[in-house]
């Protein structure tokens, strides 16, 4: 009987060694791993490489995993933003590396590794430093430069339901780059709000089939989401936020 849903978050990222390169979902807040990461840190792996859109927000999830200098390189599209005071803090101390990727890019190349894609040529970039030292080729009068896969050892995504096979359904923005880092990682490592039974969900709605998936992990009520609000927040001085409405700043929530 296939049953990928494992007893807790420690177990669902055991195995995470030193040195690891590990995808990260979310986009801001929304669909970030938020108890993966907290048991990433408390498993103790260090040296990672993380791949994720953003660089951490305020001093929890991705930002928590920085702090606790864990992480040797992270590959973003949008390290620096008004709660980005970890990474920022890093990144001027000379404790991280950055290869900074443009987001549709990032996207591409992580998609490309999920889908078996040697490489492909992006206008994105081109004629600034990102493209510097990468090969070009001028097609149809419009210069492209050369960009590669992105794969991970593993990547921790966030899901709003899961089946014991290991269907995922996500819930609005919060899907983000889910779907693409769970094809192009070796193990694919998902925390869910609830297990529901096979064939409650329906086909055409499961955005990642359960052959990506490897681990599932029941996270059930979170402290920081109640009722679909954000609870618990703080403002760049410190100050507790009032609970927004449902959503973050990039428009999801979970």
């Amino acid at each position: 009987m296939i049953n990928k849903v494992v007893s807790s978050v420690e177990e669902a990222v055991a195995g995470v060694v030193d040195g690891a390169t590990v995808m990260v979902g979310g986009f801001g807040r929304a669909g970030q791993p938020l108890e993966l990461i907290d048991a990433l840190i408390a498993q103790g792996a260090t040296d990672l490489t993380i791949i994720s859109n953003n660089a951490g927000n305020g001093d929890v999830g991705l930002a928590a995993l920085l702090a606790a200098r864990r992480v040797r390189k992270i590959v973003c599209s949008f390290p620096r933003q008004p709660d980005s005071w970890v990474f920022d803090g890093l990144y001027r101390e000379g404790a991280i590396e950055l290869e900074l990727v443009p987001q549709g890019n990032l996207a591409e190349r992580i998609r490309a590794a999920g889908t078996g894609i040697g490489a492909f040529f992006s206008p994105t970039g081109v004629g600034t430093q990102l493209a510097e030292g990468k090969e070009t080729r001028e097609i149809d009068g419009r210069v492209y430069s050369l960009e590669y896969p992105i794969r991970a050892d593993f990547a921790l995504i966030s899901a709003w339901k899961a089946d014991r096979w290991g269907n995922l359904v996500y819930r609005k923005t919060a899907r983000n780059f889910g779907p693409i880092m769970a094809a192009a990682a070796t193990t694919t490592v998902v925390q869910v709000d609830e297990i529901v039974s096979l064939g409650s969900i329906d086909p055409e709605n499961v955005a990642t089939p359960s052959i990506f998936v490897q681990r599932v992990a029941v996270v059930g009520e979170r402290e920081w989401l109640k009722d679909d609000v954000f609870v618990g927040g703080v403002d760049l001085e410190g100050r507790p936020l009032e609970a927004s409405a449902g959503t973050d700043s990039a428009g999801g929530s979970r």
